[in-house]
């Protein structure tokens, strides 16, 4: 089982000509990715590497090639407005690789994606992987992933690689893999990916990785203690940054005394999960919860050797 990607997901690349966009393009479709079109404008007609047709509107690859998901790898200036076009085209799942969009665009953004069928995955993010239905959107590394029922949340996305290829080297896979995206406004909440998992019967356990800035995983936390019975292994990044220095993420500043690796900790600690002491260590504490239990446990969650 999984979230958000899978089977049925039928991906346009906003930005597909562009060296990023093309260079994971490629990783995309070999990884197994339905990539159904590019969107380029003043290009449409033309085709990618002979394989994935390229059109000028994401309401034209809706429209004609079937798309149901996005990726984008637009510039920053002009990434708000190929996240709107999406969400305008009736696309469901939204997922921006772009990082460095102003705040004030992603104000815009947020407010215009109110009241529609439509979820943002970023920006500045990682994007999102299910390993059993060999579909990702996204720059991920695939080889280090592995099918199975852990889901996996993260801010960061380096951290994601590292706790990915902890898990599949211990035997233990993954359902799908999220990465919020490290900016200060970012489209899915802890709280709503974990909701999502909750309710997948197929993931038997999650990974959280936060860091510094912001209240969502004590938001998080709220949540996980009222409503999660499944093991949950966390890690918080930042614990000896000082105060107002912006640590790799925009979002990732302590500011007015809020937003510490100590709140978040204590908060997950009070929620019944179990917290790793250093990101070295999110591999073994999550085949320890698998083992011994822990939140009403579904059976589960290892994937064969």
């Amino acid at each position: 089982m999984s979230i958000l990607v899978g089977k049925d997901t039928r991906v346009v690349i906003q930005g597909i000509s562009g060296g990023h966009g093309s260079f994971h393009a490629r990783q995309m479709l070999e990884y197994g990715t339905k990539v159904v079109a590019g969107v380029v404008p003043g290009k449409g007609g033309q085709s990618f590497d002979d394989k994935v047709p390229i059109y000028d509107t994401v309401t034209d690859a809706r429209n004609k090639a079937g798309a149901n998901a996005s990726v984008i790898f637009v510039p920053a200036a002009f990434a708000a407005d190929a996240i709107m076009e999406a969400a305008d085209a009736g696309i469901e799942l939204v997922v921006c690789i772009t990082e460095g969009i102003p705040v004030a665009d992603m104000v815009r953004v947020k407010r215009s994606l109110e009241g529609k069928p439509c979820r943002l995955v970023g920006p500045n993010t990682p994007g999102v992987i299910t390993p059993e239905h060999r579909c990702k959107l996204g720059i991920q590394a695939g080889w280090i992933h592995a099918p199975g029922g852990i889901g996996v949340i993260s801010r960061s996305g380096t951290l994601t690689y590292e706790a990915v290829y902890q898990l599949t080297r211990l035997g233990i896979g993954q359902s799908t893999c999220i990465g919020l995206g490290g900016d200060p406004i970012v489209g899915t909440t802890f709280m709503e990916a974990i909701g999502m998992f909750n309710a997948d019967k197929g993931t038997k356990g999650l990974v959280l990785i936060g860091e510094i800035g912001g209240d969502d995983e004590e938001r998080a936390a709220e949540y996980i203690k009222k409503e999660v019975r499944i093991p949950v292994v966390a890690f918080i990044a930042g614990q000896t940054a000082p105060p107002g220095k912006r640590m790799g993420h925009a979002g990732a500043v302590i500011s007015g005394g809020k937003g510490t690796a100590r709140g978040k900790i204590e908060a997950l600690t009070a929620a019944g999960v179990r917290m790793a002491a250093s990101p070295a260590e999110i591999g073994a504490a999550m085949k320890e919860a698998l083992e011994k239990g822990g939140k009403g446990a579904r059976a589960g969650g290892r994937t064969k050797k």
